[in-house]
């Protein structure tokens, strides 16, 4: 891997966070955390294990059926972290030009979020239920 690459490419990154648009760096983390949020809550409602340890702990099979349950749940935010870079791309670079720098950006900010925060809200939601005398 180029030496240049890498740094254009973590210079990039970098400077997402500040000029235009950069109010996705708070708009995609909080659509993630709303999106764990409900699906934590359902979690806990319906008993199921948390899911970065279903993640972890399950069979292959399973393990791709979790994550593409996650990736549905969490479409819609996905695809508006690549709507944005993309506008983003166009208005500081003239083009879309480095698609991979999108992926890590989506990521980042939008699906790392949610399989940090989706385990928490569902032992949260747990411990509240209990609270309240609830399943």
């Amino acid at each position: 891997m180029d030496l240049d690459f890498l740094q254009r490419f973590f210079t990039d990154l970098v400077g997402r966070t500040e000029g235009p648009m950069s109010f996705r760096f708070i708009l995609q983390p909080a659509m993630a955390a709303l999106t764990a949020w409900h699906d934590g809550t359902r979690d806990a409602k319906e008993g199921r294990q948390p899911y970065a340890w279903q993640m972890e702990h399950e069979d292959g099979s399973k393990r791709r059926q979790s994550l593409w349950e996650g990736v549905r749940s969490m479409g819609r935010v996905l695809v508006l972290g690549v709507v944005i870079d993309v506008i983003y791309q166009v208005r500081v670079f003239g083009g879309f030009r480095y698609p991979n720098e999108t992926i890590v950006i989506v990521l980042v900010l939008a699906f790392l979020p949610y399989l940090l925060l989706r385990g928490p809200v569902d032992r949260f939601q747990r411990a509240r239920m209990a609270r309240k005398g609830g399943p």
